[in-house]
């Protein structure tokens, strides 16, 4: 290929690229790039961000405090995770064996809660779980409590509320991979003489772990960072990161170790990514 022909076709190449290439950079690298700068930065008296280079935000990482919330934050995120495959996974083999029409229906149901705010959704769990709620006012008047149930506040409704929220996430690439199945296999398998059971853990799970897997990262990240599932149904007695963060930024007026902690999230992130490549696993999958 001559220069002019490499030219020519490097013209509409940065024509495609170049506007993406752009908008990247001033609202996610420039963005990153100044949050990473202002977590090495200091706090004066008045709490204002002052651009003097330190180590003491990412050295109060370490607050035992901190160090709780972080193991909390992992044990909550680990629950979601295996509660989403529990119930995503049988979900997900039902609408990939469904008749077209009825698998449109099933795959709406799990696209639907994406037309609303995350938000609203949340505050309807709470209004739905509360002690004058729906649950406990049906409850009461079916005679199967004396009085209202304690169920907001906790650990299991913050669980329960990352659930919902990230059950599509889930959903969608088990479905990529479980759609994917040969069903010759499954065929093969049952002519051979292998029970249900063989054939699921000798053949699907491990031709649809990368899905697992995928799914998991989904959750697991975000799960994290959700600080409005935590305050809405937690109120305030399951801190995960992302209160931590939201709570430096907002309340706090620690705008730098706000930000330390964001690094520490971003890097947590990538190193799942990267654990996730490392597996063989497929980058469009996570949609990266």
């Amino acid at each position: 290929m001559t220069k002019h022909n490499l030219k020519s076709n490097a013209v509409p190449a940065a024509v495609m690229v170049g506007p993406v290439a752009l908008w990247l950079s001033f609202f996610v690298a420039i963005p990153l790039l100044y949050v990473l700068v202002m977590s090495f930065c200091s706090i004066d008296e008045h709490y204002n961000v002052v651009f003097k280079f330190t180590l003491v935000n990412y050295q109060r990482l370490f607050n035992p405090n901190y160090i709780q919330i972080y193991g909390q934050s992992i044990l909550i995120a680990f629950l979601t995770t295996l509660i989403c495959i529990l119930l995503a996974y049988p979900f997900t083999m039902i609408i990939s064996r469904t008749l077209s029409k009825r698998k449109t229906i099933l795959y709406m149901l799990v696209i639907i809660p994406f037309w609303t705010n995350s938000l609203i959704r949340i505050y309807g769990w709470k209004t739905f779980l509360g002690t004058t709620g729906w649950l406990n006012t049906g409850l009461m008047h079916l005679h199967l409590i004396d009085k209202p149930l304690d169920l907001l506040y906790n650990r299991g409704t913050t669980v329960l509320g990352m659930v919902y929220c990230l059950f599509p996430f889930m959903v969608l690439p088990l479905y990529t991979v479980l759609e994917k199945l040969d069903q010759n296999l499954l065929e093969a398998s049952s002519d051979l003489g292998a029970k249900g059971h063989t054939t699921f853990l000798k053949i699907v799970l491990p031709l649809t772990v990368s899905g697992i897997f995928s799914g998991s990262i989904m959750v697991f990240i975000p799960t994290l960072g959700y600080f409005f599932v935590s305050d809405i149904l937690g109120g305030g007695n399951t801190d995960l990161i992302g209160n931590l963060i939201e709570r430096q930024f907002q309340s706090g007026n620690n705008w730098s170790l706000g930000a330390a902690l964001s690094i520490v999230l971003i890097l947590i992130t990538l190193l799942l990514v990267k654990l996730y490549q490392k597996c063989g696993g497929d980058m469009d999958n996570l949609g990266v």
